[in-house]
């Protein structure tokens, strides 16, 4: 069991399999991209596998997330997801990605066991997707969410970030195409975690204007705390439901209290939290051929020490040294 100071217990392990990304978005990194790990500080595929099987045989894991970077791009994910598939008990698997590559991998990972995918999509508008992510590959996004539904990697999830006026007044035109195309849309308030520091919380685009936006043509009902569990999205019925809408208010409505997450760095560094600033070290641990009762004695000792909170409200908050292409989403 993975188990902290709060009582919290971390049963969601969110794996990084890359800190490359074939987009540069505003709000993650610079236009000229980052200096990207070498390849020999990156885990190997059957690294990733061990460490997953021992978080999920030893320590409680129940689901495993896979993130980037872009983790289309890892050579090996249909194989490391057919691997994880095959560990008992089994994890809940999903993935999380920017869709490019979306259209010709969603069969083949379906295939290999993966549960359902988040995309990132942040506009309707193929010219502010080219300015947001400084890429004009909007229609390989839309083409991928659709193989993805047809493949059966269901729900889809779309997150979708606001930013000041670029695609601020977006939020009711995504939701009702979200509605349209039977996806499910969450809004992610923009966090402290890009490459250049330049994040303000003055002028960010808030849960509540985001709500207000969508409640000038939606009725939202709310879903209601024992709905949402230790998820990060409050979620709300759209006029009157089936459809959902969540809002993932990392910034103005923490949900610390509840997180019940530990993350594993493309290089094997165990992340107590997306806005940690230490890192423990499990590769080290793993290439000096230690057993696996003592990386997951590590893996327990990182999370004893896990913080309160991501302290984001206090003035003496210092943003992590690695963007979020290098941490996970």
């Amino acid at each position: 069991m993975l188990i902290d100071t709060y009582g919290r217990v971390a049963t969601d392990l969110r794996v990084s399999l890359t800190d490359r990304c074939n987009l540069r978005c505003t709000y993650c990194m610079p236009e000229e991209g980052l200096q990207w790990l070498a390849k020999p500080d990156l885990l190997t595929d059957d690294e990733i596998v061990r460490l997953i099987d021992i978080a999920v045989t030893s320590l409680g894991i129940e689901e495993v997330r896979f993130t980037g970077g872009e983790p289309l791009l890892r050579p090996g994910l249909v194989g490391i997801v057919e691997r994880v598939a095959a560990l008992e008990p089994r994890p809940q698997m999903s993935l999380t990605t920017n869709g490019i590559g979306l259209r010709r991998t969603a069969g083949a990972l379906k295939a290999a066991g993966l549960d359902r995918v988040n995309v990132s999509l942040d506009t309707l508008r193929p010219d502010v997707f080219k300015t947001l992510t400084r890429r004009d590959r909007h229609k390989d996004v839309l083409e991928g969410l659709e193989a993805a539904r047809e493949a059966g990697l269901t729900p889809v999830k779309v997150n979708s970030v606001l930013m000041p006026g670029l695609n601020d007044d977006e939020a009711p035109d995504l939701l009702a195409w979200a509605v349209e195309h039977d996806y499910e849309l969450r809004f992610i308030e923009q966090m402290p975690l890009d490459a250049q520091h330049g994040w303000k919380r003055e002028g960010m685009i808030t849960a509540g204007d985001i709500l207000a936006s969508l409640r000038t043509r939606f009725e939202l009902t709310a879903e209601g705390s024992d709905q949402r569990g230790s998820a990060p999205a409050e979620r709300w019925l759209v006029d009157g439901g089936p459809h959902r809408v969540g809002v993932i208010a990392s910034v103005t409505r923490p949900f610390c209290s509840a997180c019940d997450r530990t993350r594993l760095t493309a290089d094997g560094q165990v992340r107590t939290c997306l806005f940690a600033t230490e890192e423990t070290d499990l590769r080290a641990a793993l290439r000096s051929d230690a057993p696996d009762e003592e990386i997951a004695r590590i893996w327990r000792l990182a999370m004893w020490g896990k913080k309160a909170g991501a302290g984001l409200d206090d003035p003496s908050f210092v943003q992590p040294d690695r963007p979020m292409s290098a941490i996970g989403g």
